[in-house]
């Protein structure tokens, strides 16, 4: 774990105390031992909070619940805590409370886009599989606030089953991503049987997780969970970083098993008040994650669920955010600002305005550093027009992957799938006494 000052080393050794190294590295035990309340927090934080601060904490933990590894609690910075990035990402606040007038339990209408348990079928040719509603740790910026830490509703196999089968109804159905909660707060052996009939639908490309672990638990990156996961490739997986503080040396060695086992990885980050609303952040955040082998994909803006306006950013903060990397780094470290649109419009992508005017053959643009080009467009084009008409379409609609036929020289002799035995130059005497003269054949099988 990461020491940053004498005080932080304290709350360490309170904390792993209660285990020798190969329980601390065991996630098992981090969710057994995971805080639940305000007496085991500041017990082992050795923080201590005022009677009405502490009455504040309790009502809003009647709502929202409280749920920290002691990992993630291990990264908190006591001496600063209230400002601490960790702290403000896992301990509840009375804010949470404060619900505004276009707060929603439900604002991306997840609920409503179900046409069957545990699915959500917002996009033609892809669905969220609802898996799970617990989490190793419970956000408190989470947008399914409403789901998370529901014990009543995890998903039993023939639950799960009743996804499966819509799954198999639905031939566009091409993305499969399990959501939750956690996914990988399932048993490897549920996982196992899970993928396995994901991968048996034959209309089924690709499975993605979503999962945080890698940041609040990474010792469930196991070389158990690993061997699973290659069974039923290709599987992708999104993680969610939003501070370079949760970038820890246990973090980047479970991203590391993630990559190894042939994974490619994502991250997901929101933008939050008070945490990583600041362009210097954010791209330490970023810069991290590439080297460690995992793509930027999303920035979020905060959802409108009930108890997060705290965390709320103005729009243009985000814009400004984007502005500050666009240029400034490479891009493919750059992730596509969005707002999931309340009511379940989807993920609306928000970016700086680089297109200053456009005329009839010409596009005027600016780049990051303010110098203003031109575009010049093609005099004569002539635009393929779709009228569904594929037989007499000029464009090739060939999805079959090209075949490798093409070999030439000596490729073709060693080659199994082309019976050529010897290859003859042309224009010797041989060939030439030959009825037909220059007409021979190359590739002749006389020897």
């Amino acid at each position: 774990m990461t020491i940053y000052n004498p005080r932080q080393q304290e709350v360490s050794k309170r904390i792993s105390c209660q285990a020798n190294k190969a329980k601390w590295t065991d996630w098992r035990w981090h969710i057994r031992h995971t805080v639940r309340d305000i007496e085991s927090f500041e017990t082992l934080t050795g923080i201590r909070f005022g009677p009405e601060e502490r009455a504040g904490y309790e009502r809003t933990l009647e709502k929202f619940p409280l749920s920290i590894t002691p990992y993630y609690l291990s990264l908190i910075d006591t001496a600063d805590y209230a400002n601490d990035p960790v702290f403000r990402q896992a301990f509840p606040s009375v804010h949470e409370l404060d619900i505004g007038p276009h707060d929603m339990a439900d604002p991306l209408h997840e609920d409503e886009d179900s046409p069957a348990p545990g699915i959500t079928h917002r996009y033609p040719d892809r669905v969220l599989f609802h898996v799970s509603n617990l989490c190793a740790m419970y956000c408190r910026h989470c947008t399914r606030k409403r789901k998370v830490g529901d014990e009543g509703h995890i998903p039993s196999r023939a639950q799960m089953e009743q996804g499966l089968a819509y799954i198999r109804s639905a031939p566009r159905v091409r993305d499969v991503l399990l959501s939750g909660g956690d996914p990988l707060m399932l048993p490897d052996e549920t996982l196992d049987w899970l993928l396995w009939n994901l991968r048996k639908i034959e209309h089924v490309e690709v499975v993605r997780i979503g999962s945080r672990m890698p940041v609040v638990l990474p010792y469930r990156i196991t070389d158990d969970l690993m061997s699973i996961i290659r069974k039923h490739h290709p599987v992708w997986l999104n993680t969610h970083f939003n501070h370079p503080r949760e970038v820890t040396r246990s973090a980047r060695e479970a991203l590391a098993k993630l990559a190894d086992a042939g994974i490619p990885l994502g991250n997901q980050s929101v933008l939050l008040a008070g945490v990583n609303d600041c362009p210097r952040i954010m791209r330490s955040l970023l810069h991290k994650l590439v080297r460690n082998r995992v793509r930027p994909y999303y920035l979020y803006q905060c959802d409108l669920s009930e108890g997060l306006t705290h965390f709320r950013t103005p729009v243009g903060k985000g814009i400004e955010i984007i502005e500050s990397l666009v240029g400034h780094t490479s891009g493919f470290a750059r992730p596509t600002y969005v707002i999931d649109a309340p009511g379940g419009g989807g993920k609306i992508p928000v970016t700086p305005n680089y297109v200053i005017s456009w005329a009839t053959n010409k596009v005027v643009l600016r780049n990051y550093e303010g110098v203003i080009t031109t575009y010049a467009e093609p005099d004569c084009y002539t635009p393929t027009i779709c009228d569904r008409d594929c037989a007499s379409c000029d464009l090739q609609l060939k999805e079959q992957d090209a075949e490798e036929y093409a070999a030439v020289g000596i490729e073709r002799l060693v080659s199994d799938w082309d019976d050529t035995q010897s290859l003859v130059p042309e224009g010797t005497a041989r060939l030439d006494r030959r009825p037909g003269g220059d007409n021979a054949q190359e590739g002749s099988h006389d020897g």
